[in-house]
């Protein structure tokens, strides 16, 4: 979280108030692990660039004075270092976050803050695969072992039901579908039940029975080759290696099977509400990114067939 030569860095006041923020994010918020990180890492890095910046040490005070000068100086800063936008309007987000965090408190109160604007953030379609593409990734896979038989179950699961791959891979044994659902905890620690198909049960099957470690309710669903909990970068390797074997686009990733599992729903007839709800998602503004991508399918056919274009 927040490293040592960060806090180092910080009055020893200011360094208690950090660790509340922390605790509040975790406990009040409910943050999951990799958004957590995010925020301290963020605040980590402003800390650093300020305490250096005023060549003093960071203290309530001294944030709480912070002008709209010092704000810019950082994100530019930033920049200079290849920060992308993405990186630098989430990194603002999260010192807006700490300092909003601290004047309902009653700790302090930063005035200029509410002043910097983010950086303007392109529009950015979901990158689907085509659905033959998703077809021949779970069809076509060489199943030399257990590890390729739970691979493949993996990935039928992400596409059959839309899981973000860290709810995927954060379910256990006792978190197996009944009567046709799966309970999965999403962002924030929100639970919603998705809808199993017949055949992304029956490959979860099959990958239980392969598996060579014993089930306990509470032991991890997807296991790593040496017992453990699998973690997201061997997943990712593993798309990586199909995506050679299967001459498959680089845009064949383990997240790019959840904007399928929604694209393709939309092309099937299903509403933006429905797929809101399968996804997860907080807000049907994001869920409205996959009207865009079928737009551009559709802008695509139709320079290809019209006569005149």
């Amino acid at each position: 979280m927040i490293s040592l030569i960060t806090l180092e860095r910080c009055e020893a006041d200011f360094a208690d108030i950090l660790q509340q923020w922390q605790t509040y994010l975790t406990s009040e918020r409910n943050l999951s692990q990799h958004t957590l990180r995010a925020y301290c890492s963020d605040m980590t890095r402003f800390i650093d660039f300020l305490s250096q910046h005023q060549s003093e040490a960071i203290s309530i005070n001294a944030l709480s004075a912070a002008n709209i000068t010092d704000f810019r100086s950082w994100l530019s800063n930033q920049a200079n270092n290849g920060a992308s936008t993405q990186t630098r309007a989430r990194a603002l987000s999260s010192v807006k976050n700490f300092l909003n965090w601290m004047d309902d408190q009653g700790i302090a109160h930063n005035a200029a803050i509410a002043t910097v604007r983010a950086p303007k953030l392109p529009r950015k379609l979901p990158r689907p695969m085509e659905q033959t593409q998703a077809f021949r990734l779970l069809d076509d896979m060489i199943l030399e072992d257990w590890v390729a038989i739970r691979d493949r179950a993996l990935f039928t699961l992400l596409y059959g039901s839309g899981l973000r791959i860290n709810e995927a891979l954060s379910l256990n044994i006792n978190d197996m579908p009944r009567d046709g659902f799966i309970r999965v905890i999403g962002k924030g620690n929100k639970e919603r039940q998705v809808p199993i198909l017949a055949q992304v049960e029956h490959r979860l099957t099959e990958y239980r029975t392969a598996c060579p470690y014993p089930e306990t309710p509470t032991r991890a669903l997807f296991l790593g080759a040496k017992g453990g909990r699998l973690h997201q970068g061997v997943v990712q390797k593993a798309m990586r290696d199909l995506r050679a074997q299967l001459s498959l686009p680089e845009t064949a990733t383990p997240h790019a099977l959840r904007h399928s599992f929604a694209t393709h729903l939309l092309q099937n007839g299903a509403n933006l509400r429905e797929i809101q709800e399968l996804l997860g998602h907080a807000s049907l503004s994001t869920t409205q990114r996959y009207t865009d991508v079928n737009f551009e399918d559709l802008r695509t056919v139709y320079e290809k067939a019209h006569p005149r274009s």
